[in-house]
């Protein structure tokens, strides 16, 4: 009877009163959220996306075993229409942990709600004395409780998502700027900057690499360079080759790259490439000189395309190679200045990657670079 009365609170999620309000949009805080949890019965929340990821999550001052006990239990997600139950007990007290899709007005599951429910002292004394299933009454105070709760929580979720995306548009505008920075000074290193970027990802997606690896290699891409921010202008726009004390001068561009990203949590997923990316696979790079294996993948990939982008540019103290040259340089490198693996695998696209990419205008690339955004971010 307890499990039926559940199930039958459970079913206002599809009355055409609670559709409505899958449209609210109450805009709350964090805060508000845990002010809301100190006047319920509710000693934890937690808000997940339909694919089962965590979205926020709120707890009363005194639940710290009880939250422990809740991330250690192991659950799947239930489909739209069932629920997920779990006795808990934590310091003399018994919860009921209760997990329920929350239903958007296609009837598909738009996040969970899990609540930690305490049972008041009369049903901790029912359970320990009479069945179990006496205590699940309990049961419709929670769903109850869960539907005046929907709205504030599908008006945090709307918030939340909104917040994230607007954080994000502002470090995609952030990588931009400090991209343009660095071209002011050195116009070369502009469209070589979208270039290699595109060239990086679409030779990271041939080796199959993971998104977030791929997420980090964009950012790094695009600032590979931006440590010539502290160059000075007689060295990064001398047009022919650098002296010796010029080239140490140059080559602190690294350290000065690692000193720019290193304050931003979201700009630091640049650091392997910024700091790696003048290292060689037999360690004569620079500046620390490690080798092989040792040299993080996303550096030793870029390595490869930064290579083959300058040698296919013309500049003022060079003209651009024929393609098979160019190629035949990397092959040269592999094992020496290249990881052997990432130019074989390289050679196989790059004519196809160079008609795409590196023949294209800025305006062409700039647009591909966005779809490349949109796409992984």
């Amino acid at each position: 009877m307890a499990f039926e009365q559940a199930a039958t609170s459970a079913k206002h999620f599809d009355l055409p009163e609670m559709r409505k309000l899958l449209a609210a949009d109450i805009q709350m805080s964090q805060p508000e959220l845990v002010k809301l949890l100190e006047n319920s019965r509710f000693s934890g929340i937690r808000i997940f996306d339909p694919s089962g990821k965590s979205l926020m999550e709120a707890w009363g001052r005194e639940a710290t075993n009880l939250r422990s006990s809740v991330q250690a239990h192991q659950h799947d997600f239930p489909k739209p229409g069932k629920q997920h139950y779990n006795w808990l007990a934590n310091e003399g007290e018994d919860f009921v942990q209760v997990l329920i899709p929350l239903l958007d007005s296609r009837r598909m599951t738009e996040m969970y709600f899990e609540g930690v429910y305490r049972l008041d002292v009369g049903t901790q004394y029912a359970r320990k004395h009479q069945a179990r299933n006496a205590t699940l009454t309990s049961f419709v105070a929670v769903i109850l409780i869960l539907i005046l709760l929907y709205p504030v929580l599908l008006g945090l979720t709307r918030c939340s998502e909104s917040l994230s995306q607007s954080l994000l548009d502002s470090n995609l505008e952030l990588l931009q700027s400090l991209g343009s920075a660095i071209a002011k000074r050195d116009a070369d290193t502009d469209t070589h900057n979208y270039r290699v970027t595109l060239y990086s990802v679409r030779l990271a997606e041939t080796m199959n690499l993971n998104r977030d690896s791929i997420e980090s290699l964009i950012v790094g891409a695009f600032l590979h360079d931006v440590g010539k921010i502290g160059v000075p202008d007689q060295i990064l726009l001398k047009p022919g080759r650098l002296t010796a004390d010029e080239f140490e001068i140059m080559k602190r561009h690294v350290v000065f790259g690692g000193e720019i990203i290193q304050d931003s949590t979201w700009l630091k997923r640049a650091r392997d490439v910024v700091l790696f990316h003048h290292e060689k696979f037999d360690g004569s790079g620079y500046p620390h000189g490690i080798y092989g294996k040792d040299i993080p993948l996303s550096a030793r990939l870029f390595a490869v395309v930064d290579v083959f982008d300058a040698l296919m540019s013309k500049r003022p103290y060079k003209e651009s190679l024929l393609i098979d040259d160019a190629l035949k340089i990397l092959q040269d490198g592999a094992g020496g200045h290249f990881d052997p693996e990432v130019v074989g695998i390289f050679i196989t696209v790059a004519a196809t990657l160079y008609g795409e990419i590196g023949q294209s205008d800025r305006g062409y690339l700039q647009k591909t670079l966005k779809v490349i955004i949109k796409k992984y971010f």
